[in-house]
């Protein structure tokens, strides 16, 4: 892969990224694509998040403006937005008002948007409204009931097809199928190319359940099935807009830990797609072919996204196997950096001259001993400190791994003990290890109890 293009605006970059990967399916093409359709990839607004119980509503409010602007430069014919659009399921009035200006903006530039649910939605509540929205070419992903919404748009290159996935679980997948055909002989019927289930027959890799049906029983099973009741003509130009994990994408911290565990789907799934724009995963990247994508936040919202650049995703669609990248860089009303070093170095003014010092900052002081009130003071210079942590001798002794013939011989108490120094640096104080000595006795009574 190699850079076509890098163009500035102001402090914006854009970047265009091109390949040649001998004969495939889909290939990212340089140079501008004539009459195109042209796409903004978004995901993860998570409107409404706090991060270190620091309200993000600013900021999401000053880089959707941002968005808005790319949109309208770049001749955008609809935002795609890949789930998870607020933080919660029911989200504050605020996080709603903030995305209803962001969707009455669009719409007043005739930018059509197309929006699926993800983990942290409500897929009822994002779907309320959306044949209404439509008319004003405003698409929302409605709740799962076996089809996906497709929405059919055309350009110079004839017709493309935009189908829109919410997050799906396996549990949503097997209502929908005994919804749709009920139950015989134990065994679920179903049909994927049609609703009328006249066919019967088993999922495939799914698991018998214990009065011996087949049901999907994986995340990998569900997708599949929803991909292939689309019913997806291959000889279009196809785009997906999905909230899924697919198998091989990087994480970072300000994901939910549960991701990337059980819910991995294979990437092969979504082959008779020419680009998959994802959400779910919030670092930028693509997996298996540049053309499955995951565009990430348009904001950090942890530490261990502070060397990242963010952006949003500009796909063109040529002719059929023709897809342009590139992606244009957000600026944020507050970077998220860290910063390392002694109180006095730190807090000294040729340290933070010429920085921007309302950004989120998590500091690691190196001093040996802790600084009385630290977060206070620091406050003063850096007024949106998140974190304030210690790396020294104290913080950072090695810690050698215990044998297991070692924790064998250890006593209940001993090893919550160890736990709570290896997580505190410090020794539990003899109240606190008389109260956990009763709640172990008292767990070990009501076990011999057979409670």
């Amino acid at each position: 892969m190699f850079r076509d293009g890098d163009k500035s605006d102001g402090r914006r970059k854009r970047v265009y990224t091109s390949c040649s990967g001998g004969a495939v399916r889909w290939k990212v093409v340089p140079g501008n694509l004539e009459d195109t359709m042209k796409l903004l990839h978004i995901s993860d607004l998570h409107i409404g998040k706090r991060v270190n119980e620091f309200s993000m509503l600013e900021d999401q409010k000053y880089i959707l403006d941002q968005i808005l602007v790319i949109a309208q430069e770049e001749g955008a014919d609809g935002v795609m937005i890949a789930g998870d659009i607020y933080d919660k399921s029911v989200p504050s009035a605020e996080a709603v008002q903030v995305f209803d200006r962001f969707l009455t903006e669009l719409a007043k530039r005739k930018i059509k948007v197309f929006a699926v649910s993800g983990n942290h939605d409500s897929p009822e509540r994002i779907a309320f409204g959306a044949q209404l929205m439509s008319g004003r070419g405003v698409y929302f992903s409605p709740v799962y009931n076996g089809k996906a919404e497709k929405i059919v748009l055309e350009d110079a290159h004839g017709e493309v097809y935009l189908y829109l996935l919410p997050f799906i679980k396996p549990a949503v997948v097997r209502h929908v199928l005994e919804q749709e055909c009920g139950r015989e002989g134990g065994t679920t019927l179903w049909e994927h190319r049609d609703s009328d289930c006249e066919k019967g027959g088993s999922l495939p890799e799914s698991e018998p359940t214990e009065s011996g049906g087949r049901f999907p029983v994986s995340y990998q099973d569900a997708v599949r099935l929803a991909v292939e009741r689309m019913q997806v003509d291959e000889t279009k130009r196809n785009v997906l807009i999905a909230h899924q994990f697919v198998t091989g994408a990087g994480r970072c911290d300000s994901e939910d830990v549960s991701v990337g565990g059980l819910d991995n789907v294979d990437g092969e799934i979504f082959d008779s797609f020419d680009y998959v724009a994802l959400g779910h995963i919030h670092s930028p990247q693509w997996v298996g072919r540049e053309t499955v994508r995951y565009c990430g936040t348009p904001l950090k919202y942890s530490f261990s996204e502070a060397g990242q650049e963010k952006s949003v995703t500009i796909v063109e669609l040529g002719e059929k196997g023709e897809v342009r990248l590139g992606t244009v860089s957000l600026l944020p009303l507050h970077d998220m950096r860290r910063i390392r070093g002694t109180y006095m170095e730190v807090t000294a003014r040729a340290f933070y001259q010429g920085t921007n010092t309302e950004d989120y900052v998590q500091i690691t002081l190196t001093d040996e001993e802790d600084i009385p009130d630290g977060l206070r003071k620091l406050r003063i210079i850096y007024p949106n400190l998140m974190r304030l942590e210690y790396d020294n001798s104290r913080t950072g002794r090695s810690r050698v791994v215990e044998a297991e013939q070692d924790i064998e011989r250890k006593s209940e108490l001993e090893l919550f003990g160890a736990f709570y120094e290896l997580q505190n640096n410090q020794s539990m104080t003899r109240e606190q290890a008389d109260f956990v000595g009763k709640l172990i006795e008292e767990s070990r009574l009501e076990g011999q109890r057979g409670v």
